[in-house]
């Protein structure tokens, strides 16, 4: 029957584009969530990166093992401390059939980076990852130089984020034409975009092959890639044991048992680079009180929920950065489970009977938030989840330096680069852009900057320590753990292995 059912699939796929049922191998992707743009350079969604990284490829890229390659570029050398060359490789091509240049690399760079420079008084929401860069130029022809206000030793590590755009082509369909259409370079295109339901896509047989140190290369395995559109958990996981897609992410760990039960599936898993963590509103009425913040981290019992309800897949933090992440901190204050010190805590505060809450949950971690309300609810914090959607949950807690609104917030932040750069700043720098939580720490925000230029490793793990013990005691969030992402897996498919980036790349990936 899955059989049968894969042979149907296959074949109402190409009868919508008119190509004969017997063409079509597809790879189906049971995904958490819709592309908020097709544009690389308009939105700040790992999900929608993932889509888009599958049509468009970068300067560098990242293996599976997390190892910056280059890819559109040939090489890279860093010619000083604020001085980057990369030379482009020729032959390839765009999906519309022109050739990419060194002129395309710089107009990406530049659109991304320069104040407006997405046109019409728009700057890209990407700015920001690309920390201090001045400015890019070509050079010999085929080299574009990268030249930064400060040294910043994690470009490289950043540039992986990025994917080149046509500069003729942004030109001619502007911003609105790049949010729901694309022009990459990458191993798949376009076919079809049915929001809210699936992104389909075909191989790119005129694809140059990918980086030369991430074998095999070449044009793609499958001929059409389908990221079928499915956030709820247990239709995801049903999907999958019926056969009717070949990899699922965001695994909830209590279905691996039935993952790994079933014959025609299996469980993959790589250690994640999302920090999980509640914010807690400073500026409201509760929480702006440190010994109310005190209460509700004494509150969680972490490794009950890790054990039971993640399944043993997540390793603990006291501070927002992962183990695996650099200068991470091993000697932090741990706020141990004590939900009668909570109570004691609440009612130093002015709270004996307690405070009513509500947290504020993104839906596919709606059963984790509930198990942790429950924990709360049991030292005084009467909390109610409240689920909401995405970019509605980020306009609430995440508008660059608005005032907050609600209580507590469920939520995470991905760090692909390995780099406090990428995930201490955003979320605790005074007004950044991820600072759920509303804190503000003159001295935290003067370590976060000196930091991000210092070339000195030692100096600089030195200076990310220092603010991770002040934010500890601080407490703006209550600081959770750090999950392996897992996988389901159909056993059809070959040559596919997750990454810690949570990237989805299907260039290697065949169907049996």
């Amino acid at each position: 029957m899955k059989t049968l059912h894969k042979m149907l699939t296959a074949a109402a796929v190409a009868a919508c584009f008119g190509t004969p049922a017997a063409w079509a191998t597809d790879l189906t992707v049971g995904f958490t969530l819709d592309a908020n743009t097709l544009d690389p350079a308009n939105h700040r969604k790992r999900e929608t990166e993932t889509i888009i990284r599958n049509m468009y490829d970068g300067i560098l890229t990242r293996d599976a093992n997390m190892k910056v390659v280059p890819q559109i570029a040939e090489s890279m050398v860093q010619v000083s401390p604020t001085v980057y060359d990369f030379k482009i490789r020729k032959g390839i091509k765009f999906h519309d059939g022109s050739d990419l240049t060194a002129d395309d690399v710089k107009f990406t760079i530049d659109r991304i980076t320069e104040d407006g420079g997405m046109g019409n008084g728009q700057t890209s929401p990407r700015q920001s990852l690309m920390g201090p860069v001045a400015g890019t130029e070509v050079i010999d022809g085929d080299t574009v130089r990268i030249t930064l206000k400060e040294p910043w030793p994690i470009l490289p590590a950043m540039l992986p984020f990025e994917e080149v755009v046509s500069k003729a082509w942004i030109e001619k369909v502007g911003n609105e034409g790049a949010a729901t259409s694309e022009n990459g370079t990458g191993p798949f295109k376009l076919a079809e975009w049915r929001k809210g339901d699936a992104i389909i896509m075909d191989r790119f047989d005129e694809y140059y092959g990918g980086s030369t140190e991430i074998p095999p290369v070449g044009k793609a395995c499958v001929d059409r890639v389908i990221f079928k559109i499915i956030p709820e958990s247990a239709s995801r996981v049903a999907a999958l044991l019926a056969g009717d897609v070949d990899i699922i992410n965001e695994l909830p760990p209590f279905s691996v048992k039935q993952v790994e039960n079933n014959p025609d599936t299996v469980v993959m898993k790589v250690n994640g680079t999302r920090s999980f963590f509640i914010a807690m509103n400073m500026q409201g009425k509760y929480f702006a009180d440190h010994r109310v913040r005190e209460a509700a981290a004494h509150a969680i019992d972490k490794q009950l929920i890790i054990d039971k309800i993640l399944g043993g897949n997540a390793a603990p933090i006291e501070g927002i950065l992962s183990p695996d992440a650099f200068a991470a901190s091993t000697d932090l204050h741990k706020y141990s489970y004590d939900p009668e010190l909570s109570k004691k805590l609440l009612a130093e505060a002015g709270y004996p009977d307690g405070i009513d809450i509500t947290m504020d949950v993104e839906g596919a971690f709606k059963d984790t938030a509930e198990a942790t309300a429950s924990l709360l609810s049991k030292a005084g914090f009467h909390t109610k989840v409240v689920v909401g959607e995405g970019a509605q949950l980020s306009e609430k807690w995440r508008t660059k330096g608005g005032e907050k609104t609600g209580d507590m917030y469920f939520t995470s932040w991905g760090n692909g680069s390995l780099d406090p750069f990428d995930i201490f700043t955003p979320t605790h720098k005074t007004n950044d852009r991820g600072n759920s939580a509303g804190y503000s720490n003159p001295e935290v925000d003067k370590l976060l900057d000196e930091a991000a230029v210092e070339v000195d490793t030692v100096k600089r793990a030195g200076m990310y320590h220092q603010a991770e013990v002040i934010v500890n005691k601080d407490l703006p969030y209550i600081y959770l753990w750090v999950p392996a992402d897992l996988y389901g897996v159909s056993k059809r498919l070959k040559g596919w292995k997750p990454s810690a980036d949570s990237r989805i790349n299907l260039h290697d990936a065949c169907i049996e």
